[in-house]
């Protein structure tokens, strides 16, 4: 997709960050979960196509590893390639960074973000039991990889 660009998430972001997590998700990161991730030195991003952001990302790197926490496409981007475009800019910065493997936890009912992962070369390499909380009760995650 062409047309997208990235910058860095600051803080004047996480009220439309968190306002879009609130939209997208049931179970959503909060305000204080993104400011304490920034201030922690996480890596956060936001993609815009044109002047509108329309994806966010935030991703831990630690010595070789990458570990994508979030990674957010706004409803109206949705199913045009944002997502995608997104993980790789991730994953070129994690390059860049150092990471040789970069992991991740997807929950199994999210079927758009598995396939997302695994067009994208992530394998499923575990399983962590209640991870996510759920309407019923708990769900697992899948745990993925791969290798950069």
């Amino acid at each position: 997709m062409s047309g997208l660009a990235y910058r860095p998430m600051r803080e004047g972001d996480i009220a439309w960050v968190a306002e879009q997590e609130r939209e997208l998700h049931l179970f959503p990161w909060t305000a204080g979960n993104f400011s304490d991730a920034l201030q922690a030195g996480y890596s956060a991003w936001l993609q815009y196509d044109g002047e509108q952001p329309c994806a966010y990302a935030l991703m831990l790197l630690v010595v070789d590893e990458a570990h994508l926490l979030d990674l957010s496409v706004v409803r109206s981007a949705q199913n045009r390639g944002c997502g995608r475009a997104l993980l790789d800019h991730l994953c070129e910065r994690a390059r860049a960074a150092g990471a040789t493997q970069m992991f991740l936890e997807v929950r199994p009912s999210n079927t758009a973000a598995l396939a997302l992962y695994r067009r994208a070369g992530f394998a499923e390499i575990g399983r962590r039991k209640g991870y996510y909380p759920a309407l019923e009760g708990r769900e697992d995650a899948i745990v993925m990889s791969l290798p950069l």
